[in-house]
């Protein structure tokens, strides 16, 4: 086919949607509305997802060593605790700061603590931020090998609730998601079948007087591709508009955000080059291929 045919016919897909346009028009709406059940679908888990493992990152384990460990074991064990590598964060917890802080913690017994004078009852200990919560059990085994260790405090009560909650959230999400999947497809192929089988009557005429296959699909092919293009662009703006619409608001809710803390939502702006490319890539794609498989059978004249 020749450059100025091909110029021709990617023409005539693009004035096909302004003649077509209430069909064309309900093919955006219909693929507006399918990528943005799927979208913000996908949104809402990864923010859910991204708010458990903030609540994970505020887990710590503690070793408290034995009452007696010198000051070089204590050394010699941070450097042993540093080579486990489900270990993210290491933090040496004195006797001193404990003490202070339960001091703080309990200031109506003030009365308590002046009677102790000078002695400290409690003992040094590590606190250590575990990356991967799901392996707790064996990271803590392999710290039990270690020297010099009065007790070890754990919460696996909590780490166990939390494990099993991902994969709760990660399973049904993802059947919400594939069943959004496969409504938003079949939604699609049927406003397109629609728009197709208005026009039978002028893919038979060009059947007739003799037009290929590939000349009558073209037309088609790019007039789905822009209407599923623009239709991402309306996807991307509504998303990003009502996604910061919805963290403004959070924002103003303390008690909501001391439960899920702000820094597990997710900013759109890490976002958005990724939402943009599965948009605008998923809406041209059903635009374009849709309306070229759901013409097939009115070619086999």
């Amino acid at each position: 086919m020749k450059l100025s045919g091909f110029n021709y016919l990617i023409g005539q897909g693009a004035e096909n949607i302004w003649k077509n346009r209430m069909m064309a028009f309900a093919s955006f709406c219909v693929l507006l509305v399918s990528l943005l059940l799927v979208g913000m679908s996908v949104l809402f888990y990864m923010n859910l997802n991204s708010m458990i493992g903030g609540v994970e990152d505020k887990n710590e384990v503690i070793v408290y060593m034995d009452e007696d460990t010198s000051d070089e074991e204590l050394v010699e064990f941070q450097t042993q605790l540093a080579q486990i590598g489900n270990i993210s964060k290491i933090t040496f917890y004195s006797k001193e700061q404990a003490f202070e802080d339960l001091k703080t913690s309990m200031s109506d017994y003030q009365v308590l603590f002046d009677s102790l004078g000078d002695d400290n009852p409690l003992i040094d200990g590590f606190r250590l931020r575990i990356d991967d919560i799901s392996t707790i059990s064996t990271t803590i085994a392999e710290i039990e090998q270690l020297d010099h260790i009065y007790s070890i405090r754990a919460p696996m009560d909590f780490v166990n609730i939390l494990t099993e909650l991902r994969k709760i959230v990660t399973v049904i999400f993802g059947v919400i998601i594939a069943a959004l999947f496969v409504i938003s497809v079949v939604i699609v192929s049927n406003a397109t079948k629609a728009s197709v089988f208005a026009r039978r009557e002028e893919i038979m005429i060009m059947k007739y007087v003799g037009a290929t296959n590939a000349f009558i699909r073209i037309p088609f092919f790019v007039e789905g591709m822009i209407t599923g293009f623009f239709a991402g662009c309306v996807a991307l703006a509504v998303t990003w508009f009502g996604y910061d619409s919805l963290v403004g608001l959070l924002t103003g809710q303390v008690d909501i955000l001391s439960v899920i803390g702000m820094g597990s939502i997710i900013s759109f702006q890490d976002l958005a080059w990724k939402v943009a490319v599965a948009y605008l890539l998923s809406g041209t794609l059903f635009g374009a291929f849709g309306s070229m498989l759901s013409m097939r059978k009115h070619l086999n004249v």
